[in-house]
C-alpha cells in the first residue's frame, strides 16, 4: 500500500512539472508574437513630398480651334500639279498645288483688253470735253451740247473703273489657281489628286488638310459628380500611353456648358490647354489619363497609404525603436492614390512597417 502511494505521487508530480514547462513555453511564444517583437517586413521612411487629392478622367487629344484647316480651291479647274504628301511639312505661303489656268488666264487677258480699251475712251471723252469747254467759253457752242460731252467723260471715268474692276478679279480668280498654305503645319491628309477636276459652284473642294502640332489641348470628360470641384485656371496633368509616365503639364482653359453622354454616363468636357513639349511628339486622338489636383500640400511629412492601420476610428503605424518595431497613434491629413499626409505622430526619417502583421484602411 505505501509503495502505491509513492508511485501515484510521483506521477503527479510529473504531470505537474509537464504543465508548468508548456506554460512557460507558450509565454514565450505570446512575447515572442508582441508588437514590439514583430519580425521587420518591408520598411519606409518618413520623407517630405507632395501631396494632393486629385481627380482622375479620360481625356482625348484634340487640336485647338484654328490648329485644324482645310485648304481647298475656290476656283474650278483641273488639279495640274500636287506639291506635298502626307506628313510634309509646311510653312505659311508655301505652294500646296496648282490648278489649270488657261481658262483664267484668257478671261485676264480679256480684261486687261477691256481696260485698255475703257481708258481710251476716257481719254478721248477728256479730251473732247476741254474742247468743248473751251468752245463755250468763246460762245461757240450751246450749253446742251457741253452738258452731253460732259456726261460723255463721265461715263468713260465710270467705264474704266468697271473695267479695272474687272481685271482685279479676273487676276484674283487667276491667284486662287495657286493653292498656298494659310499657317505652318503638318499636312494631314490630301484629299485631291493630278489629274482630277474640281468643282467650286457651291462649296469649296478640300485639297489639303494642315495640323499644327504645337496648338494641341486635352478635352478630359470629367463625371457629373466631380465637374463642380474644377474651374478655369486650375493646374492639370497628363500621360498618354506611348510616352509611359512622362506627365505632361497644363492649365484648365474652360469648361463645356453642355454635357455629353457617354455609355450612359453624364460626363462635362474640360479642355486642357498645354505647351507643345520639345522632346515629345503628341498627336491628335491619342487617349489621355488626366488628373487634375484638389487640396495639394507641398512639402509635408508622408507615408505610403500601405504604412497606415486602422483601428476602428484610430490610426497608427508600427515604427522602429531601437530592434523593435512599436505601435504609434498618428493623424493623417490630405491623401492621394498612393501617400498620406503625417500631422502628428511622427518625424522626419522615422523607419515605419510596411510589410508583415496585420493592416487596416487608412
Amino acid at each position: 500500500m505505501g509503495a502505491a502511494r509513492i508511485v501515484i505521487r510521483t506521477v503527479a508530480w510529473s504531470a505537474g512539472t509537464a504543465a508548468a514547462v508548456a506554460g512557460v513555453a507558450a509565454a514565450a511564444t505570446l512575447l515572442r508574437s508582441a508588437p514590439g517583437a514583430i519580425d521587420a517586413g518591408e520598411t519606409v521612411r518618413v520623407a517630405r513630398r507632395d501631396v494632393g487629392r486629385v481627380i482622375r478622367a479620360t481625356g482625348v487629344i484634340k487640336p485647338a480651334i484654328g490648329a485644324e484647316v482645310r485648304v481647298g480651291s475656290r476656283v474650278s479647274g483641273v488639279v495640274t500639279r500636287l506639291h506635298v504628301r502626307v506628313g510634309d511639312v509646311v510653312r505659311q505661303g508655301d505652294l500646296l498645288a496648282e490648278l489649270d489656268t488657261r481658262e483664267l488666264a484668257a478671261r485676264r487677258d480679256d480684261a486687261l483688253a477691256a481696260l485698255r480699251v475703257a481708258e481710251a475712251n476716257l481719254a478721248y471723252a477728256t479730251t473732247e470735253l476741254a474742247r468743248r469747254r473751251q468752245l463755250r467759253a468763246d460762245q461757240l457752242l450751246p450749253p446742251s451740247e457741253l452738258d452731253l460731252t460732259e456726261r460723255a467723260a463721265a461715263v468713260a471715268a465710270e467705264q474704266r473703273t468697271q473695267a479695272a474692276a474687272t481685271l482685279a478679279l479676273a487676276e484674283t480668280q487667276l491667284s486662287y489657281a495657286r493653292i498656298v498654305a494659310p499657317m505652318a503645319g503638318v499636312v494631314a491628309s490630301v484629299s485631291t489628286q493630278e489629274g482630277e477636276t474640281v468643282a467650286a459652284s457651291f462649296a469649296s473642294p478640300t485639297f489639303v488638310t494642315l495640323l499644327d502640332l504645337a496648338r494641341l489641348e486635352v478635352r478630359a470628360y470629367v463625371d457629373e459628380t466631380d465637374i463642380g470641384r474644377i474651374r478655369r485656371g486650375q493646374d492639370a496633368s497628363f500621360t498618354v500611353d506611348t510616352y509611359g509616365e512622362t506627365a505632361f503639364v497644363g492649365r484648365v482653359a474652360t469648361i463645356y456648358p453642355q454635357a455629353e453622354i457617354r455609355d450612359n454616363v453624364v460626363n462635362y468636357v474640360a479642355v486642357i490647354r498645354f505647351a507643345s513639349p520639345a522632346d515629345r511628339t503628341l498627336r491628335p486622338e491619342m487617349t489621355a489619363s488626366v488628373r487634375l489636383p484638389l487640396e495639394r500640400r507641398a512639402n509635408v511629412l508622408a507615408l505610403p497609404l500601405r504604412a497606415f492601420r486602422q483601428d476602428g476610428a484610430h490610426t497608427h503605424v508600427l515604427v522602429r525603436r531601437g530592434g523593435a518595431f512599436v505601435e504609434r497613434a498618428v493623424r493623417v491629413g490630405v491623401r492621394d492614390d498612393g501617400y498620406g499626409e503625417v500631422l502628428d505622430g511622427l518625424v522626419e526619417a522615422d523607419e515605419v512597417l510596411i510589410g508583415g502583421g496585420a493592416q487596416g484602411g487608412a
